[in-house]
C-alpha cells in the first residue's frame, strides 16, 4: 500500500480534493498523521466512515518495522528497520536523562537518510555497505515517529534532539531530507524545533550551498577528520572534488544565528591525524571561523585497520585548539558495544 507518510499538507488536500472532499478534509488528514500520530486510518476520528474507510483500503501511515533491537549499558538503543522493499537502515536513541539544561534532560534520535552509504569514508563501517538507495521523506519521518512512540517521547513536555547523522550522506538526498525537515519541523505537525536539528555533511559542497537557501533548515555539521588535503583525500576521497579551502568557503559563507557555530567534526585515528602538529594546522583553519570542533576518538570497527588514540592525546588534541581559541569538545562514544556509535552504523548483530 502506498504510505501518506512524507506527504505535505498540500499533497494531502490535493489528493481528497480528487475524491471531491473540501480542502479542511486534508488539514484533518494531515494532523491525524502528524501531531496525533495515528497508524490506523480507518480510526481517524475527525473524517467520516466512509472516506476513513476508502482510505484505509488504499493507503497506509505505518513506520518502518523493527527487524532487529539492540540496548547499551548506558541506555543507548539501535534499531535496525525494515523498509517496505526489504531494504534495511539503522536509527539510534540515545537518551540523556543524566543532561539537565535549562530547557531539560534532553534525548537524541539519530537517523538515516539512504540505506548506505557512497561517501566512502575509510574510517566509518556504513561505507563498506555502498549506497543502496536514497530514503523516502516518509521513511525519514518514520524513523523519528517511530522511536518516539517505542519509547513514549513526547517533544512537547521534554525536547528532543534529531541528528541526520546515520547511515548516508543527507546532502546527497537533498529534496528528500528538506521534505522531511520541513514536516518534522511544522507547528502543525510534530513541531520539532530546527534549533535541535544537526545535519552532518561529508562536505558536499553545492548541497551546503542549497541549505544556506532554505527558509526552514536544521544546523549545520561538517566532517573535517584531516588538518590537510593530502590526508583529507586519503581517509575521505570526496575531498578530492571539495578539497578544504573549496569546502571552508562554502562554510564561511553559511548564513548562522546569533550567536550560533558551525560544528565540525573531527574523528581522531590513533597515528593518523591525531598529532600536534595536526592540531595546530586544524587551529589555523578554523581560528577566525564562528565554529566550534567535536573531538571523536575512533569508534573501533572489524576490517577497518585504524586504532583509537590514547585519552592523553585527544585531551592535548583538545588544548592546542582552544589554545588557539576554537572550542573543541571531546564527544563521548554511544553504544560502542552495540554497533550504535559514530561511524559504526553498519547493520551488525554484534551486541545482541
Amino acid at each position: 500500500m502506498v504510505s501518506l507518510l512524507g506527504k505535505s499538507a498540500a499533497d494531502l488536500r490535493a489528493l481528497l480534493a480528487g475524491w471531491g472532499q473540501p480542502g479542511y478534509r486534508g488539514d484533518q488528514l494531515y494532523t491525524a498523521i502528524y501531531r496525533r500520530r495515528s497508524r490506523d486510518l480507518s480510526r481517524v476520528p475527525t473524517l467520516p466512515r466512509p472516506l476513513r474507510e476508502r482510505l484505509a483500503a488504499e493507503f497506509s501511515a505505518e513506520r518502518p518495522r523493527i527487524a532487529s533491537k539492540f540496548q547499551a549499558a548506558d541506555g543507548t538503543i539501535r534499531y535496525l528497520l525494515r523498509l517496505e522493499d526489504a531494504k534495511t537502515v539503522e536509527c539510534v536513541l540515545m537518551p540523556e536523562d543524566g543532561s539537565v539544561t535549562a530547557a531539560g534532560p534532553r534525548d537524541t534520535i539519530c537517523i538515516s537518510t539512504q540505506a548506505g552509504c557512497a561517501v566512502d569514508c575509510q574510517f566509518c563501517l556504513t561505507a563498506q555497505l555502498g549506497l543502496e538507495r536514497n530514503l523516502t521523506a516518509g521513511e525519514i519521518v518514520g524513523q523519528v515517529l517511530l522511536v518516539a512512540e517505542e519509547n513514549s517521547l513526547d517533544p512537547a513536555a521534554r525536547p528532543l534532539n534529531l541528528v541526520f547523522m546515520g547511515q548516508g550522506e543527507p546532502l546527497l538526498n537533498f529534496d528528500n531530507v528538506m521534505a522531511a525537515v520541513r514536516l518534522l519541523a511544522d507547528p502543525a505537525g510534530l513541531a520539532l524545533s530546527t534549533r535541535r536539528m544537526t545535519l552532518s555533511t561529508a562536505g558536499i559542497v553545492p548541497g551546503i550551498e542549497r541549505l544556506a537557501g532554505e527558509a526552514v533548515r536544521p544546523k549545520l555539521a561538517v566532517s573535517l577528520n584531516a588538518s590537510n588535503d593530502e590526508q583529507r583525500s586519503r581517509l575521505m576521497p570526496i575531498n578530492r572534488k571539495w578539497p578544504i579551502a573549496v569546502l571552508l568557503d562554502a562554510c564561511q559563507r553559511f548564513p548562522l544565528g546569533a550567536r550560533e557555530r558551525l560544528t565540525f567534526e573531527y574523528v581522531l585515528l590513533g597515528g593518523v591525524n591525531d598529532t600536534a602538529a595536526d592540531a595546530r594546522r586544524v587551529g589555523k583553519l578554523l581560528r577566525a571561523m564562528p565554529a566550534k570542533v567535536n573531538l571523536i576518538a575512533w569508534n573501533p570497527g572489524p576490517t577497518l585497520g585504524f586504532a583509537t588514540p590514547e585519552e592523553a592525546t585527544v585531551l592535548e588534541f583538545q588544548r592546542i585548539l582552544r589554545d588557539a581559541n576554537v572550542p573543541a569538545f571531546i564527544r563521548k562514544p554511544r553504544g560502542r558495544e552495540i554497533y550504535a556509535a559514530c561511524g559504526q552504523l553498519s547493520r551488525a548483530e554484534a551486541g545482541q
